[in-house]
Order: structure tokens, then C-alpha cells, then sequence
């Protein structure tokens, strides 16, 4: 009750479905532009002839080599079998919000890095303690109900960038499939709504651990700036941090080296050697410390002043 009677949830539920708007509405008029030029079949043509200029040249990389290797096979199955890119149809725009699911965790740290620690700024803590609820299950409340406002702006996010795109681009390449290569090199063909709730899924558990990590801070320190703060100053400056320690082998048992559960679906993960279920095993360390501390300093701690 307290999330959804205040002005500022739904000025932020509104600035995410303005912001989703707008973005799409750009990436609808940059790709009519484009449209008015060769069709998908000339531009993969003209991709492949591109490709095979880059595999003469004697510096390439391995790497690279797989790489391009890899875009060829793509190219000739979908010029083939007659199927078209996601490129300028609904699912560019959709694929392209799908970043957004950033925006949804920056607004879930600001929800739960104010939900605990707001109690005891401005003194409704009291309120809450003398109810026939115990600590435990108030903490709990606060916690799932800020994972259900982040779950809210999700659904939202898809409901949103499905119903604009088909408008803008129609519904017509609603059931194209996803082209992809497997790690192993075979082509397989994919429902583009499956693979779009996997990283969905797959990002949400990002937004799972820093929200928790706001939680956290926020019932150790009882400050919501703190707790937002420093929370989104972790999930920005992470990358930055990442990238100055990925010499160091013991950078992978890093929070930030997991969070991204997206490296495993391009096949190019942080450090050689993690896989999907040592980043998921991290994860879990992170996430029961996270509450155990939450559960802690919230039941332990006196908050009679």
C-alpha cells in the first residue's frame, strides 16, 4: 500500500512507459529511413562479400575468424530459406527495449533503498513494531513487495514494446523465428518470444541481486541514500571495475563478473573457464549473505529511538 499510494511510484511507472515510447518511436523512423534503400537480401549479400574480404586478410584473429565464419552461415541460411532478419520488423524494437530492463533496476534500487530505511527517517518504524507482526515477517513484506514492483515494471516493459512495435510495424512478422548459432557452430532455429523472456529472466536476476544489495544496505545503515546510492553506483561502475581486474583469475568470484547471465547466450563469458552454474552458484552465496545480513541487523538491532 505504501509503494502504490505514493505520487513518485507512479511518476516512475510513467517516465518508463514514456521512455519505452520514445525509444521505439526512434528506433521505428531510423529503420523506415533505412528501408527505403536495398531490401534485407541485398544487405546481407552485401554483408557476406564484407565478411569475405575481412577472412584474406593474413592479421585476423581466431576469434574473429570464428566469428565471421559464423555470420556467413547465418547469412546463407537465412537467404536460403527465405527468412527474413529482425531487422526492421516489431522485433527490432522489442529486441532493442529489451535493454531497458536497466531503467527497471535503477527505479526497484530506488523503491527498496527507501522502503526499510524510510521507516526509521521518518519514525513509522514505531508503528510497525507494535503490530502483532513479527520483525521477520516485516521484513519480508517490505522485501517481496519491492521485487513485485520490479516484476510490475517488467510486464509492463514487454506489454508496452510489444503493443507500440506491432502498431509501428505491424503484426505481421510476429511469429519469425530467431536464427541463431549454437556454441557448438550448428544453426538452430528459435521462438523470438522464448528467447526474448530468457533475457528478460536472465536480466532480472540482475536486478534481483541489486535490488537485494539495497535492501541490505538499507537495514544495516538506515539511510535510503546510502542504500540507493551506493547501489547504483555499483551497478554502473561495475563493468569499469571488471575490466581493470580481468587479469586477476579471482576477479570471477566477483558479484559483478555473475551478474550478467547474458555472456553464457553469446557464448563469450567474463573469464575462460566460468560457466552458466558457477555463475549461478555465486550468485546464491551473494544472495543469501545479502539477506542474512538484512535479517540480522534488521531482528538484532534496537530501533526504540
Amino acid at each position: 500500500m505504501k509503494i502504490y499510494r505514493r505520487v513518485r511510484t507512479w511518476i516512475l511507472v510513467g517516465f518508463m512507459i514514456a521512455l519505452v515510447l520514445f525509444v521505439n518511436i526512434i528506433e521505428w523512423h531510423s529503420d523506415r529511413t533505412q528501408a527505403q534503400g536495398e531490401s534485407w537480401q541485398v544487405e546481407l549479400q552485401q554483408e557476406k562479400v564484407h565478411r569475405n574480404e575481412l577472412l584474406t586478410k593474413p592479421d585476423i584473429s581466431e576469434e574473429n575468424r570464428t566469428y565471421n565464419l559464423q555470420r556467413i552461415a547465418l547469412i546463407d541460411y537465412h537467404l536460403e530459406k527465405n527468412i527474413s532478419t529482425p531487422n526492421g520488423t516489431m522485433w527490432d524494437g522489442i529486441n532493442f527495449s529489451a535493454s531497458l530492463v536497466l531503467v527497471i533496476t535503477v527505479f526497484t534500487i530506488i523503491i527498496a533503498g527507501d522502503s526499510l530505511a524510510g521507516e526509521f527517517s521518518t519514525g513509522t518504524i514505531k508503528l510497525l513494531l507494535i503490530r502483532p507482526a513479527n520483525r521477520l515477517k516485516i521484513l519480508l513484506a517490505k522485501y517481496i513487495s519491492s521485487l513485485l514492483f520490479g516484476l510490475l515494471l517488467l510486464l509492463t516493459l514487454f506489454a508496452v514494446s510489444v503493443t507500440v512495435n506491432g502498431i509501428l510495424f505491424g503484426f505481421g512478422d510476429l511469429k519469425l523465428p530467431l536464427i541463431e548459432v549454437t556454441y557448438e557452430g550448428y544453426i538452430v532455429e528459435k521462438s523470438m518470444v522464448f528467447n526474448l523472456w530468457k533475457t528478460y529472466l536472465m536480466n532480472g536476476v540482475s536486478t534481483i541481486l541489486y535490488v537485494t544489495m539495497a535492501f541490505m544496505i538499507s537495514s544495516a545503515f538506515r539511510s535510503s541514500t546510502m542504500a540507493i546510492g551506493f547501489s547504483i553506483v555499483a551497478l554502473f561502475g561495475g563493468n569499469i571495475l571488471l575490466q581493470a581486474l580481468q587479469r586477476f583469475n579471482w576477479s570471477k568470484y566477483l558479484l559483478f563478473a555473475n551478474t550478467d547471465l547474458t555472456q553464457y547466450l553469446s557464448g563469450r563469458p567474463y573469464q575462460s573457464g566460468m560457466t552458466l552454474s558457477f555463475s549461478i552458484s555465486m550468485l546464491a552465496v551473494y544472495f543469501i549473505a545479502f539477506n542474512l545480513i538484512s535479517w540480522l541487523m534488521f531482528t538484532r538491532r534496537d530501533v526504540a529511538a
